[in-house]
């Protein structure tokens, strides 16, 4: 069997934002409901960075595979990418290898698409200005992947380089059409939906910024000892996750808190993908804080990947 590679350019061809938050909605669920097999991830630290090992099975197929990509946060001063790797798609029933799918594209797209979802399902159904923390390849992901779910009429983006941030806005808006302004980081806290995708260790959001109301994706910190949003932040609002055990392991922006005795785990409401199965309850008012905390599971990637590789195999073989 011919194994396909399935590079970042057919990834974009092939797979939506809209198509993609479908896809992260049944992965989502599937988690939830156990319906996806997958050990904890493994990440091993590297000298500039980090090492993700990412293995997981739809339950009842069609298939399996793994994610194995590394993260340097530094490449981008050596014109390097962030994300490098792929997804290694394997059939369910016979084991035989299928594809390997360009990792960063997948990536980016299922974490922005995943946050999307997180927004669909808790912000306000008025919900019209997006900010962000952030400037990166992320950044622009998730200011287009919001504009697919809420009727967003202004992006704010702080980045710690002003100069950065204004010429993200200005690239952004030349490249959506979208209004898109570089701006102070209370202007862009103070946004109907809230999404930071820095590479911070300590808080760059401050919860004495929050608009009662508004809904938070914390996306960036992936290290328990890591976050980017303060512990009255985090306590203003009722939490998601992706994964119980994921969050209890890796969420430095709820761990911390939760040390400090600023946090009961009674705040974590549930998964979304227990929200999406009506396991657990979503947004009870327009007053309540709303906060998704991403760490991202390996069913997002192998349900994205999935849904390019068969798109790919259609291709391949015609009508």
């Amino acid at each position: 069997m011919k194994v396909l590679q399935i590079s970042a350019e057919e990834v974009r061809e092939r797979l939506s934002l809209p198509d993609c938050i479908e896809a992260m909605a049944r992965a989502m669920a599937a988690v939830s409901s156990g319906r996806f097999d997958a050990p904890q991830r493994r990440i091993t630290p590297l000298e500039r960075g980090h090492f993700f090992l990412m293995p997981g099975s739809m339950a009842e197929g069609p298939v399996f595979g793994a994610k194995l990509v590394s993260l340097l946060p530094s490449n981008p001063q050596q014109n390097l990418p962030v994300v490098q790797g792929f997804v290694a798609l394997f059939d369910h029933d016979s084991g035989a290898p299928l594809a390997l799918v360009d990792g960063a594209s997948i990536t980016y797209l299922r974490t922005a698409a995943t946050s999307a979802l997180a927004t669909r399902t808790l912000a306000r159904e008025n919900a019209v200005t997006h900010g962000i923390f952030g400037a990166g390849a992320l950044a622009m992901e998730h200011l287009k992947a919001m504009a697919c779910v809420r009727e967003i009429e202004v992006t704010r983006v702080w980045a710690r380089d002003s100069s950065r941030a204004e010429a993200f806005a200005d690239f952004a808006a030349r490249q959506t059409g979208l209004n898109v302004e570089a701006a102070a980081p209370q202007q862009a806290a103070a946004c109907d939906i809230v999404t930071t995708v820095t590479n911070a260790d300590e808080p760059v959001l401050r919860g004495q910024w929050l608009a009662p109301g508004c809904h938070l994706n914390l996306v960036g910190a992936h290290q328990p000892d890591h976050r980017e949003a303060d512990s009255e932040a985090v306590g203003r609002a009722s939490i998601y996750i992706d994964t119980l055990e994921g969050a209890m392991n890796e969420a430095g922006d709820i761990l911390i808190p939760m040390a400090e005795g600023q946090l009961a785990i009674s705040s974590i409401r549930g998964e979304i993908g227990q929200v999406l199965e009506g396991e657990a309850k979503g947004r009870q008012n327009d007053a309540e804080i709303t906060l998704f905390k991403s760490l991202g599971h390996v069913a997002q990637d192998i349900y994205a990947a999935e849904r390019v590789y068969r798109a790919a195999a259609v291709s391949e073989t015609g009508p």
